[in-house]
């Protein structure tokens, strides 16, 4: 399974015809979040693959019937539990509040709030003794990995929680420059999950 991460900023080795060319065995479209939907669209149809994506924190809110709030031929996963290509996956999107009319920006405490609507699905596949999971979508690191100093780049206390307790095995971000402020690599091991810093893209390969 090969998986194409996108976030934060349009990289133009990736924005051009021969795309298709350079990664033509693409599996699976991952955004996480902060990215015009007209590229995640472009990277749809060169590509030819499924989109799965969250919304990050300049990107618009999220309503079904919106069409201009969606990235046509994806599925956005925000709050949700879905399997696609034989994997399971989840999303949240969003970041830490840093502006009271922030769009997409949450507190620590909405956080944990709204990463409950994923925890019922999940204890009941565990309950059926599935898989566990593959892969959590974000838009945000964890708090203390691969997150900065600055309030707008803060990472969640929930997140962190979260992979404790469902040991998902990636968890994909962006949000956050590694190559500026914060200097710790990309790719950080937390017990069980590899989390992926994939900003502005990664290509990751999962068995």
């Amino acid at each position: 399974m090969k998986i194409l991460a996108v976030s934060d900023q349009i990289d133009d080795r990736l924005y051009h015809a021969g795309v298709r060319e350079r990664y033509p065995d693409v599996d699976l479209l991952v955004g996480c979040g902060d990215l015009p939907y007209e590229y995640l669209e472009f990277l749809v149809t060169a590509l030819n693959t499924p989109l799965v994506y969250v919304p990050g924190n300049h990107d618009p809110q999220y309503k079904e019937n919106d069409p201009l709030s969606q990235a046509e031929g994806g599925v956005c996963l925000d709050q949700s539990v879905t399997h696609l290509k034989g994997l399971l996956m989840a999303g949240i999107g969003g970041s830490i509040r840093y502006r009271p009319d922030g769009i997409n920006q949450y507190t620590q405490s909405e956080m944990y709030y709204r990463l409950r609507k994923l925890v019922l699905p999940l204890l009941w596949h565990r309950l059926l003794g599935h898989r566990r999971l593959d892969l959590l979508i974000a838009h945000s690191p964890p708090l203390g990995i691969h997150d900065d100093d600055d309030l707008a780049h803060t990472g969640f206390q929930a997140l962190r929680d979260f992979i404790k307790t469902f040991k998902p095995r990636y968890f994909l971000h962006g949000h956050t420059m590694y190559y500026k402020g914060n200097l710790e690599p990309p790719t950080t091991r937390v017990g069980e999950t590899m989390v992926i810093n994939v900003y502005p893209y990664r290509v990751i390969e999962m068995e």
